[in-house]
């Protein structure tokens, strides 16, 4: 499976979409075919038997993305791009996909309209800031997913945010301290560190927040985005696992 890291972005949402417009997710081709069947919302089969799964995004609602995927490339001759076609544990090929004709990641198409939400796993710049500015025009305009408030978890509601334990969430707010316990780093955005949201730092990734410019300590008082899957800690935590999985916003 493709694994991919987004590079740490310190830049406003209309920052991402201009230095996007240039590049691209262009990777290595691994093949094309037609498109027979629709398997679910991040998933289809070629007519080969080929079973692909897109790269570099997730998915909020099932339901409408599958038919969003559909209305997509149901029926149509795509290409397949990627950096690695090695099938997963399932015999999935993960790839950004292309349909014939178009320059653009089905990918991209899903995130403008709102149907899907960009993965912390891409390591390509130029991919990642691409993928990010059409996930924020979606966001600005309030389509699919965004056309509901709740879609963006505020960081002081820790209830809400808990409610989607196991499942991918974007959550923003202001870092109010940040604490080590152990090999640990916690950034917390509340007072009550037993109850409230946290994003929770192993000693490993340390160095690569260092690298990309910004020391844990550093993230103290400034509001961030971060995206991942929630789990249950005493209060919701999100692991932070890759770089991209944070975005620093603009303002305190």
């Amino acid at each position: 499976m493709l694994l991919f890291c987004l590079s740490l972005v310190a830049v406003t949402d209309s920052a991402q979409a201009s230095s996007a417009q240039a590049s691209g997710c262009a990777f290595e081709t691994q093949g094309e075919g037609r498109v027979a069947s629709i398997t679910d919302s991040r998933s289809f089969r070629l007519e080969d038997g080929r079973e692909i799964r897109l790269a570099g995004i997730e998915v909020a609602d099932r339901q409408k993305g599958a038919a969003a995927l559909s209305a997509l490339i149901m029926g149509r001759d795509i290409s397949l791009q990627g950096e690695d076609d090695t099938p997963d544990r399932y015999g999935r090929q993960a790839a950004f996909v292309f349909v014939s004709g178009s320059d653009t990641p089905v990918q991209s198409e899903l995130l403008r309209q709102g149907q899907a939400l960009v993965s912390p796993e891409v390591s390509n710049r130029d991919c990642a800031m691409l993928l990010l500015a059409a996930e924020a025009e979606a966001r600005q305009a309030k389509r699919g997913t965004w056309a509901d408030a709740s879609a963006i978890k505020n960081a002081e509601s820790p209830g809400d945010i808990l409610a989607g334990i196991g499942r991918f969430a974007v959550v923003e707010g202001k870092v109010l301290s940040v604490r080590q316990a152990g090999a640990t780093t916690y950034l917390n955005f509340g007072r009550n560190w037993t109850r409230d949201f946290a994003v929770t730092i192993s000693r490993r990734m340390i160095p690569a927040l260092e690298a990309a410019g910004f020391a844990p300590k550093s993230l103290e008082n400034r509001r961030i985005r971060v995206r991942g899957w929630v789990e249950a800690r005493n209060g919701p935590r999100i692991e932070l696992l890759r770089v991209g999985q944070l975005e620093v916003l603009g303002g305190n």
